[in-house]
């Protein structure tokens, strides 16, 4: 089936001006490489703005309350990574909506997979508290979109940005009706995402983190995600696969400090592909988070385009993990074989 691509320059509103890292540049090199042809088919979806509702699926009331009334303001600073320009709210409603809208055509069998080129980022936003460039969770609402408006009972969020998604963690700690599996460098910033946060009550087990140090390459993270999300996934059966895709895994990226190269994230795509036909339909959406580095960018989104469309072979990427992260990752594996068949 066709893919889709949430690609809109609205999202270049938000724009915290010239130097900024997260600025609309980061949209622009994508929407050039993929205006230059791409070689399948794909339909462009125009995303709509995520409803005060929606956004409270996720965010207190009282703070998606306090960024709508700063809509339109200048410049805001919510912390000291976070702030808003007068195009901001719009924007993050955009984002929010887009990755709503796209669940829902790959629900409806109007597109079979898609990617959400959003921005501002959300894996970072807190229920009360914008965080990390993020304003609004896109991928937390568009799950509880799935659980509340299409009545689906398991949903799989896979997040290989280079942060840890604290605030997708937070938004169902406690709960298994959503899947949370991350990949990300530790310690580093947000400071979450330690081998041990696996969830609490009902939600115990159904929180995954997999801390690295840097320097983990395409076999590091291939080996990963095939041999510990992949027999979670066969084990939880997945409704539906998100993914908060940050390139900012890249080697070279500013903020990165891992070792990824377009064949990575290509295999990382494949092997989420994987999963999603064997256990969920083929319903799979990667939403953009992070990522710095132009060619990590536009090569890396490219290659997950290229996957979802069916018209390339997966790279050849061996899932062969080096002895440093094989040790890294033994704790992880220690404690969730309580929970899931590793």
């Amino acid at each position: 089936m066709t893919t889709g691509i949430v690609k809109d320059d609205r999202y270049l509103a938000h724009n915290l001006g010239a130097g900024h890292i997260e600025g609309p540049e980061r949209l622009e090199i994508i929407h050039a490489a993929i205006e230059r042809g791409l070689p399948f088919p794909c339909a462009l979806i125009e995303p709509r703005p995520a409803s005060r509702e929606e956004l409270e699926y996720i965010h207190a009331p009282e703070y998606v309350g306090l960024i709508s009334r700063l809509a339109g303001r200048r410049y805001v600073e919510l912390d000291q990574d976070t702030s808003m320009t007068a195009g901001s709210y719009e924007a993050a409603r955009l984002a929010a909506g887009g990755a709503i809208r796209a669940a829902d055509m790959i629900m409806e069998g109007e597109i079979g997979s898609a990617v959400a080129l959003v921005r501002p980022p959300g894996h970072h936003a807190e229920r009360g508290r914008a965080q990390g460039f993020c304003l609004f969770n896109n991928v937390a609402i568009a799950a509880e979109h799935l659980i509340r408006g299409r009545g689906l009972r398991r949903v799989l969020i896979a997040d290989w940005d280079l942060h840890h998604g604290n605030g997708t963690q937070n938004a169902f700690y406690l709960r298994k009706d959503v899947l949370f599996f991350s990949t990300h460098r530790f310690p580093f910033y947000p400071g979450s995402g330690y081998w041990n946060e696996v969830g609490e009550g009902s939600g115990e087990g159904f929180t995954v983190n997999v801390p690295l140090t840097a320097g983990k390459g395409n076999e590091d993270y291939r080996f990963i995600y095939r041999n510990i999300l992949g027999p979670i996934a066969a084990a939880y059966r997945p409704e539906f696969i998100l993914v908060s895709a940050g390139f900012d895994i890249f080697a070279g990226d500013p903020l990165g400090g891992m070792e990824i190269t377009g064949d990575g994230f290509g295999a990382l795509a494949a092997e989420l592909l994987t999963m999603a036909r064997d256990h969920a339909q083929g319903r799979i959406l990667f939403v953009l988070e992070g990522g710095y580095d132009p060619q990590g960018l536009s090569s890396g989104v490219l290659q997950v385009l290229a996957q979802l469309s069916a018209t390339a072979h997966p790279p050849e990427v061996a899932a062969d993990a080096s002895l440093q992260t094989r040790a890294e990752i033994a704790p992880v594996l220690d404690v969730h074989k309580k929970y899931w068949p590793l």
